[in-house]
């Protein structure tokens, strides 16, 4: 069996570290979870940054980290589940870079775990703005600049959820099955322009959102947050979560500009999940 490290392929194609030297990355989320992380490892590779939240206080914390490094990068609070903001947004990238090579719609919201019957309209009209419509928007105010520049690569972060059905998390679900069909519309339309649109499928990894769920079945069944993590994993054949640095791996892997020909594509990172 021969074992070849990610950074020896890549040098024997070769092709730079993830190919982001120069390049820039939008990411939306960018505060906490799997945005922040991936802020880190896309700028570890040569990137410039684009990089928003609702969050001011995380997205300030942030910028205080990557400022201590020789990074190009600059953050915006944005509302994305409004247009306005999304077009503001992305002409502040542009005047700022010149051009926004890949983007990464990140942000996303958890809900309550509840039967789908005790969802109220407005829980369900709130998961379905903040995961659903923004990537609509994102979509819909990237794609020009895109188009216009020749190319570009846009992933959208979808779910496990997105893929299977999620009991107690129907309006969650419903959101993430939505973005992949948006997904999957767009890579259509836009392949002729030189630009890929995929989904990245996770299940459970340590974030702010997970640990929130966890510590919502620890509290109904007098559980610790780790016994809530094993509870929860019990339905997956690795019998584990993903790691953050696992899912920001992939995508990076799925916005190289080396996988020039993948779209439309969700991808699962889930230990096996949707698999069985």
């Amino acid at each position: 069996m021969y074992l070849f490290s990610r950074q020896k392929v890549w040098k024997h194609l070769g092709v730079a570290e993830a190919g982001f030297a120069g390049r820039v990355v939008l990411i939306t989320g960018a505060a906490g979870g799997f945005g922040r992380a991936a802020a880190r490892r896309f700028a570890k590779a040569g990137a410039r940054l684009v990089l928003s939240d609702l969050d001011k206080t995380g997205l300030d914390h942030l910028r205080a980290v990557l400022g201590q490094s020789n990074i190009d990068f600059f953050t915006e609070q944005v509302d994305i589940t409004k247009e306005n903001n999304w077009i503001a947004h992305i002409e502040h990238s542009v005047e700022r870079f010149g051009s926004i090579d890949v983007a990464i719609n990140n942000a996303g919201i958890g809900q309550a775990l509840q039967p789908l019957e005790a969802t109220s309209e407005d829980q369900f009209d709130r998961v379905m703005r903040v995961n659903a419509k923004s990537v609509f928007l994102g979509l819909k105010t990237v794609l020009p600049k895109m188009i216009a520049q020749g190319g570009g690569s846009i992933l959208n972060i979808a779910s496990a959820a997105g893929l299977v059905g999620a009991g107690q998390m129907a309006a969650y679900a419903a959101s993430k099955h939505a973005v992949i069909g948006l997904t999957r519309s767009a890579a259509d339309e836009v392949a002729r322009h030189g630009i890929r649109v995929n989904a990245l499928c996770p299940s459970f990894a340590p974030t702010p959102l997970f640990d929130a769920m966890a510590d919502e079945i620890g509290a109904r069944h007098g559980m610790t947050r780790a016994e809530a993590y094993g509870r929860v994993t019990e339905r997956v054949p690795m019998r584990r979560v993903a790691t953050v640095d696992e899912v920001v791996q992939a995508m990076l892997w799925i916005c190289d500009p080396a996988n020039s020909f993948m779209t439309g594509q969700a991808v699962a990172v889930d230990g096996g999940l949707t698999a069985v």
